[in-house]
């Protein structure tokens, strides 16, 4: 028999303690009728019947901790082939109604491997029957998907075809909602319907004609994700000029650098927003950067602003009256949107969307996170980052609803937002996730008509991810991984396939990937992409794009041309895949290699709310050592040393005794009051990190 858990077990896991007495009874029984312990699928069966268990009941339903020991409880002693045991599985009601199914149903296939195997092996015809699905618009069809003649580092997509990838966003019933948003100034439910969002997208084109810009003039967005903002990017679109996106929390001379590199004309902007209570002062930003040309938004699109400058605009004086507008036709490989990388040690790359890139995001939608028309979509993010755009398209191209909210997503009215809006489908990053464990703050919500959850930006930490999963009563947490230079993800879940919390599954569809360890194929290493793929970039504007992403690489095990990415990934038992950070996060300490996700993912205290290891070289010397950044959870204690040396101690033993004794000697632990940040969710790599070490040693 199984191990099981006590009555006083339980009780430390913070339950009374006469439940604690009924559910260790209850326990005992569930497991003396199990039998197969290292069975796998013995091992999901019992999981599925545990967890049956704690939400039938009120008081176990609550208890997080339980939830988590009985899963451990499941799948302890599974054989490593298994691979990590699933916490969600799809039933065939689930998989019946997926996209993929129609899909599979379609190619006369029998199994998701086969048609994911299909997807990569005949690319021209996959993307020809999705954009056929998607229900993409041309102006004039092309000959043919793609030029066969093209060498897979340049591919021509679409030759022959003239389109405007913001008309197949406006393909749905006009009268249905495109939008529901709502702020943290503002927590009323506003709805937007999809002919509303057209007629003022219609208007922001007609004004750009009218201010003067000329198709291919590139115009910046510098504001948070509203239903306005959503318009002027359509707008910006559908006129054929380029939008610029830039993060609203990007400084002043971030701001500058950004609208420089992409030689923006014009910028559209917000005198200001709240966000944790505070008032977010986005226009003055553009002046003190001495930014083009501005539109400014108020708090409240309708209210008048006073600009600041002789040159910039009132939203409502630049809005034209003229509710119709014809796209302009455009090749598909015009930019149609300049995004950039984090850029935090160097110039960040200049990262141009194609007409043809949206495609890539709407069908990993379609067929990964399986949306659907009826779908609400919410994903808290900005135009100033790629899962901005993307969620646009994903939305809208397959003719489903967008949730947006404007303010803190850390605290509970988001939360309230998320279940108000009718939310299926909740994109997050692991911070935000591991914030909503640590505090709470989630708890006890209605989320029960989300589907699915989706994340990306890092990897994630199985525990955030089953407690995630958890909130919403045991949906699945699709992880999603890939960049701005992709234009969705490389490797992904699928709502076809079980759910282990922080795995993933599969290559996206029409893509692969092979891992190389040292040159040589592996199943741990770095990821390289067999090109070619609709989303994968073509171009930089400021870096040479041959060099960044082709120069040097090895050859694939059939002699392809194999495309850099940057990640570490491991093959595991039972299909799935982890995350293992950036190559960047590689460390070498006493001669074994790891990452610093391997070692994030062992420290355990609640002490802290977050933290990453680098490495650094030792004064004096060529030996690397350990230095460890932490979040104090109780931000009053970011001065302790007395904490900073506990945390010391208890990160050594957490290594020791959970990875590796050879890496646990950490020489100092640095306690910050937030993990410096590279973007939205992600914490900067052990190179940048170590630049900051090494000022701050200076400073010192």
């Amino acid at each position: 028999m199984r191990h099981s858990l006590t009555a006083t077990d339980l009780e430390k896991l913070g339950l009374p303690s006469d439940a604690a007495r009924t559910t260790a009874e209850r326990l005992t029984g569930v497991l003396q009728r199990s039998r197969g312990d290292n069975d796998p699928e013995a091992q999901v069966r019992l999981w599925l019947e545990l967890r049956g268990l704690a939400e039938a009941d009120p008081i176990l339903r609550r208890a997080f901790p339980v939830h988590a020991a009985l899963y451990q409880l499941a799948y302890e002693d599974r054989p490593k082939e298994a691979g990590p045991g699933p916490a969600w599985v799809p039933s065939r009601e689930t998989i019946r109604k997926s996209n993929v199914a129609a899909l599979m149903h379609d190619r006369h296939v029998s199994s998701y491997d086969e048609l994911q195997h299909w997807s990569a092996e005949h690319r021209e015809d996959f993307w020809s029957m999705m954009i056929e699905r998607l229900g993409i618009v041309f102006k004039k069809r092309p000959t043919r998907v793609l030029d066969a003649k093209a060498d897979v580092t340049h591919p021509n997509w679409l030759p022959g075809a003239r389109l405007n990838i913001a008309e197949s966003c406006f393909r749905a019933d006009p009268k249905k909602t495109a939008i529901v948003a709502a702020s943290e100034g503002n927590e009323e439910i506003r709805r937007v319907s999809y002919g509303d969002l057209h007629r003022l997208a219609a208007r922001v084109a007609n004004g750009l004609e009218s201010a003067g810009t000329r198709p291919g003039d590139r115009i910046a967005l510098y504001l948070p994700m509203t239903p306005e903002s959503v318009a002027i990017y359509l707008g910006i679109v559908l006129a054929g000029r380029c939008v610029v996106g830039i993060a609203d929390a990007s400084a002043p001379a971030d701001f500058e650098k950004r609208v420089r590199i992409a030689g923006a004309k014009m910028v559209f902007t917000v005198e200001a927003y709240l966000r944790d209570g505070k008032e977010q002062r986005i226009y003055p930003k553009v002046v003190e950067g001495h930014g083009p040309r501005a539109v400014v938004l108020g708090s409240n699109p309708t209210a008048s602003v006073r600009a600041a400058r002789p040159e910039d605009v009132s939203w409502n004086d630049f809005l034209s009256g003229n509710e119709r507008f014809d796209a302009v036709p455009c090749n598909p490989s015009d930019p149609s949107n300049i995004l950039f990388s984090s850029g935090t040690t160097k110039d960040p790359k200049a990262i141009p969307w194609t007409h043809t890139t949206p495609i890539k995001a709407a069908a990993d939608a379609y067929l990964h996170q399986d949306v659907h028309p009826d779908d609400v979509l919410a994903w808290p993010t900005s135009f100033g980052w790629m899962m901005g755009p993307w969620l646009a398209y994903a939305s809208l191209i397959n003719r489903a609803t967008m949730a947006l909210y404007v303010g803190s997503t850390t605290r509970r009215p988001f939360g309230e937002f998320v279940s108000a809006a009718g939310v299926t489908m909740l994109g997050v990053v692991p911070k935000l996730v591991r914030a909503w464990r640590i505090d709470g703050t989630m708890d006890g919500l209605d989320w029960s008509r989300i589907r699915r959850f989706s994340s990306t930006a890092e990897p994630s930490t199985p525990e955030d991810m089953l407690y995630l999963m958890y909130l919403a009563g045991y949906k699945p947490v699709l992880e999603y991984c890939g960049g701005t230079e992709i234009g969705g993800g490389y490797i992904t879940g699928t709502m076809v396939q079980a759910c282990a919390p922080g795995m993933f599954t599969t290559a996206a569809m029409g893509l692969d990937f092979v891992i190389m360890d040292d040159g040589h194929l592996g199943d741990r290493g770095e990821i390289f992409l067999v090109p070619p793929s609709i989303g994968l970039s073509n171009d930089l504007l400021n870096y040479d794009h041959f060099a960044e992403y082709y120069e040097g690489t090895p050859r694939g095990p059939n002699g392809q041309q194999l495309r850099r990415h940057g990640d570490s990934v491991e093959r595991l038992g039972g299909g799935f895949f982890r995350h293992r950070g950036r190559i960047d996060d590689m460390i070498n300490l006493n001669g074994v290699k790891t990452s610093a996700e391997e070692i994030r993912s062992v420290l355990g205290t609640e002490l802290v709310s977050d933290a990453k290891p680098i490495s650094v070289l030792a004064e004096g010397s060529d030996q690397h050592r350990l230095v460890v950044y932490a979040v104090p959870r109780d931000p009053k204690l970011v001065a302790s040393q007395t904490l900073a040396e506990r945390l010391r101690v208890d990160f050594e033993r957490d290594i020791k005794g959970r990875l590796n004794p050879l890496l646990a000697h950490v020489s100092e632990v640095i306690l910050v009051p937030e993990l410096p940040q590279a973007g939205p969710g992600k914490t900067k790599t052990i190179r940048e990190l170590r630049r900051d070490y090494e000022a701050r040693r200076t400073r010192t």
